[in-house]
């Protein structure tokens, strides 16, 4: 037991190096909500017009979202986060963007892609009278889907919307290629130059788990809810 404490990857002066900063962990960590919070903000707003465009009668709205989506998710987001960060200032040099803002715009993309279809399948559930009677009333096809049609397919989004924003925060560590300061970066970064690899991860998805596991109970609570209300 003694070799153990005081020798190999888990031996307690390693633990000691990472507790005495762990300052650069926690500012990691408000960092990579922040990040969660910015990408999330711009995924939704992606997915609520893309996934409302998915729905029109006409064609060219559909093709135009289809587009959009088979595009995001069908590349993966590294290479996303590679072309934009290294290849756009190829192009032009006014091509060149903050890292936080390349992470946002890049996870918040692929992340809208996911909820565009989410949307989808939420507002197909609703009932095509819905339709027919806000139509009557004179309501426009946008009024139609924020009075009528996406307060009622809310309840049915909100369980998968809350899978996509675990995944959402787990895909924000890949902000790391491009040496954005969030908690895979600077665990990384940290055991690179301490050489205590076991602790800087092990934290690192702590830090991970207490962010996502929560929500992941709140999906399937929703899930169930949702199940209960639709078999009575």
């Amino acid at each position: 037991m003694l070799i153990i404490l005081n020798a190999g990857p888990f031996a307690l002066y390693r633990w000691e190096a990472l507790l005495k900063d762990w300052k650069l962990f926690g500012n990691a960590f408000i960092y990579t909500i922040l990040l969660a919070i910015g990408s999330l903000l711009v995924a939704m707003i992606l997915g609520i017009i893309f996934g409302s465009l998915s729905s029109m009668h006409t064609k060219l709205p559909k093709i135009f979202s289809r587009i959009y989506v088979e595009f995001f998710q069908n590349t993966p987001l590294l290479i996303q986060f590679i072309v934009v960060y290294y290849g756009f200032p190829l192009i032009s040099p006014a091509l060149t963007f903050p890292t936080t803002f390349i992470a946002i715009l890049c996870v918040g993309l692929y992340h809208g892609a996911y909820i565009s279809e989410v949307v989808r399948s939420g507002i197909g559930a609703v009932p095509k009278g819905q339709f027919e009677a806000a139509y009557s009333q004179g309501f426009s096809y946008g009024e139609t889907m924020r009075y009528v049609v996406l307060p009622q397919a809310w309840r049915i989004m909100l369980p998968p919307l809350t899978n996509q924003v675990v995944n959402l925060i787990k895909n924000t560590s890949t902000v790391a290629i491009i040496s954005g300061a969030d908690v895979m970066f600077t665990a990384n970064s940290w055991s690179s130059i301490n050489l205590n690899y076991i602790p800087a991860f092990a934290v690192a998805g702590f830090l991970y788990f207490i962010l996502c596991f929560p929500l992941a109970k709140l999906a399937r609570r929703l899930e169930e809810n949702n199940k209960k209300a639709y078999t009575r």
